[in-house]
């Protein structure tokens, strides 16, 4: 094994109060603050192998065993530029027995365990992961925040798969964008109880880029500026102090309420974006219900489930672990699956989940029956870590610097 190599992961993240705009497009310097929940990495991750070494030519980065082109000035160019950079300043020029990996060139091999567009925000994981395996390659005594400065100039939200458990991304003010990076709200063990449950409605690679789409929001939404101004800062303070609390029914409600708005944004730019279908508003239809049923006092007057959207039809439902197994099931009963869902926790049993049912009092009639593949598979997680160092026996890299898995 090469001496100068280092494999980490990164979590996938899911926001509850949206990044949508942004004010400085090279520095990906955002309009408003976000925040978000850190998935499992037992189930979503994205894997990167970093290695440095004075033969190689050039940087070179497979995805998914395909080489990607790392264009002069592009958003990966610039993040190692970046942490060549850190490496030179922090390690080599007060230690001058430090190898000079600052100077070598590096092959990088990324691998998501989930598909790449299956909504699931595969560049936040991929950037964080490239971060934090430079980070460990060139061993940075840098902490997460600081590395989440060259993580967003990758991808905005990867700021935050730099972190476990609660995450906020702070928008800033300074134009260098040195005040814009993100924070842990709460670690992962601070409310573990929370689940999630991601019903992929499309694999399909969506009409509007979210990077083209947020351009034109920014440029013809008058609702994006109220947003911006008047909605989000209070929200990003609730929902802090509701995750503190451990109050889900708070955390729901902001949660939705930031989602549909966001939705709704969309929906006020020229010409209109729509990254919902009808089989998100489906989904939106029977998580209320299952809401409005719960919020009865007979039934303890709080909501057990979240949803939430970013920009794509795909579902995010967030709940306490109580509530996963009447979810999955009220979900089967509308949105069959071709193949029968075999849940990580066990809900079910060996024989996996069955055909679906509901609560009582829920009325059936929000949302038709859907025929089997509408949602075409569902993934159940829950809070996670932030990046993970992994060991040798993991690399993606073999002996020559080429990677082990190719397509």
């Amino acid at each position: 094994m090469a001496p100068f190599t280092a494999t980490t992961s990164a979590p996938v993240n899911i926001a509850c109060i949206k990044y949508w705009g942004k004010r400085d497009t090279k520095l990906i310097l955002p309009t408003n603050s976000s925040l978000s929940v850190t998935l499992d990495q037992d189930h979503l991750r994205s894997t990167t192998t970093s290695r440095a070494d004075p033969s190689f030519q050039k940087d070179r980065l497979w995805l998914n065993g395909v080489e990607e082109e790392i264009k002069t000035g592009g958003r990966t160019a610039t993040c190692i530029a970046e942490m060549k950079k850190m490496r030179k300043e922090l390690v080599e020029d007060l230690d001058a027995s430090a190898p000079p990996l600052s100077t070598y060139s590096v092959h990088i091999a990324s691998y998501n365990n989930f598909p790449t567009a299956a909504g699931l925000a595969s560049s936040a994981s991929g950037f964080a992961a490239l971060t934090a395996s430079l980070a460990a390659l060139y061993a940075l005594p840098t902490p997460p925040t600081t590395l989440s400065l060259i993580a967003r100039q990758g991808s905005g939200s990867a700021c935050r798969s730099l972190l476990g458990g609660f995450v906020a991304w702070n928008a800033g003010e300074l134009p260098s964008g040195l005040d814009s990076h993100a924070v842990q709200v709460a670690p992962e063990t601070h409310w573990p109880d929370i689940h999630a449950l991601i019903c992929v409605v499309s694999d399909h690679k969506k009409g509007t880029s979210s990077t083209s789409g947020m351009q034109r929001t920014v440029e013809t939404s008058p609702l994006l500026q109220h947003r911006i101004k008047h909605c989000v800062p209070q929200r990003m303070a609730d929902i802090s102090a509701a995750i503190h609390a451990r109050d889900f029914d708070r955390f729901a409600e902001i949660t939705m309420a930031d989602s549909n708005q966001f939705h709704a944004v969309c929906l006020d730019t020229a010409p209109p974006i729509f990254y919902m279908n009808d089989v998100s508003r489906a989904i939106i239809a029977v998580i209320e219900e299952y809401n409005r049923v719960a919020l009865l006092p007979e039934n303890g007057g709080k909501r057990k489930a979240a949803y939430t959207y970013d920009a794509g039809p795909n579902a995010v439902i967030y709940a306490p672990a109580a509530n996963m197994k009447e979810i999955i099931s009220m979900i089967l009963h509308y949105f069959p699956q071709q193949d029968a869902f075999k849940d990580p926790f066990g809900l079910f049993g060996t024989a996996g989940a069955g055909s679906g049912a509901l609560v009582a009092g829920f009325n059936e009639s929000v949302a038709k029956t859907w025929e089997a593949g509408a949602v075409k598979s569902l993934i159940h997680t829950r809070v996670g870590d932030g990046p993970r160092v992994l060991g040798p026996e993991e690399s993606l890299l073999g002996d020559n610097g080429l990677p082990l898995k190719t397509v």
